[in-house]
């Protein structure tokens, strides 16, 4: 049997409010998303996080999600695919519940993560219990790394009183971890939320940034994809996901 990395200590298992930055997927719906659907998914989101992870069923379930977002979970640079690796497991929960009941419009990611694919809501909390184990990866896409400093700045004053001042995120809040993201994938999700094209995006965070440039996201998101967390959650240099490479 493949070994199983083992849950790294500090991650929160409580949860509740609404994530300003998710995660997973592409693309998001231009349409809102109507009352059932939202109601499907806030049910779904409290049962998974009430449920305990199987994570060899995790796993089981985690290699079709490796075909798009790599076995160690990193997802790919250039942002087509996010790194999942480090992220909060309430956090993948949450947008699961959400594509799955249709809050959060991905018809790429749907087919994968459907129930009739995966099962209901132990499978949510199976998948999101493993890729809770991996380590995220410090060496993804980064932005052109013009003015930093000031990315640096506008972060500060803009974006940290949510994601953290190093934007480690917040799970019991459902608030991302953003540190070390591909900078395309912020990028895009960046523009999806403020323009409205994100079903299930934090109404305060869509109004929040509807005064935020493309010049200035670029910079701000250009400074997010260069910050590290602590090494704790750090992959070691060359490490490969031995589930994947050892039977």
């Amino acid at each position: 049997m493949a070994h199983l990395n083992a849950p790294r200590p500090g991650r929160i298992a409580a949860a509740s409010g609404l994530a300003l930055l998710a995660l997973l997927g592409l693309v998001a719906a231009a349409d809102a998303p109507d009352p059932e659907a939202r109601d499907a998914a806030a049910r779904e989101l409290e049962r998974a996080l009430s449920l305990e992870s199987d994570i060899a069923n995790g796993l089981k379930i985690y290699r079709e999600c490796a075909e798009c977002h790599q076995p160690e979970g990193w997802g790919l640079p250039d942002g087509s695919y996010p790194q999942l690796a480090g992220q909060h497991k309430q956090v993948i929960i949450k947008q699961l519940a959400d594509i799955r009941a249709g809050v959060r419009g991905n018809p790429e990611m749907l087919p994968w993560a459907s129930p009739k694919r995966i099962g209901g809501a132990q499978a949510v909390a199976d998948v999101a219990g493993y890729i809770d184990t991996l380590e995220l990866s410090v060496s993804g896409g980064k932005g052109p790394g013009v003015d930093l400093a000031r990315g640096a700045k506008l972060y500060a004053e803009s974006c940290a009183r949510c994601h953290g001042p190093e934007g480690e995120g917040d799970g019991e809040h459902f608030v991302p971890r953003i540190q070390s993201q591909h900078y395309a994938y912020l990028l895009r999700q960046f523009q999806a939320i403020r323009d409205g094209r994100r079903g299930n995006a934090n109404p305060e965070m869509v109004s929040h940034v509807q005064g935020i440039s493309d010049a200035d996201a670029r910079v701000i998101l250009d400074h997010v994809s260069r910050l590290e967390p602590p090494e704790m959650f750090q992959a070691p240099p060359g490490w490969r996901n031995p589930d994947f490479t050892s039977h």
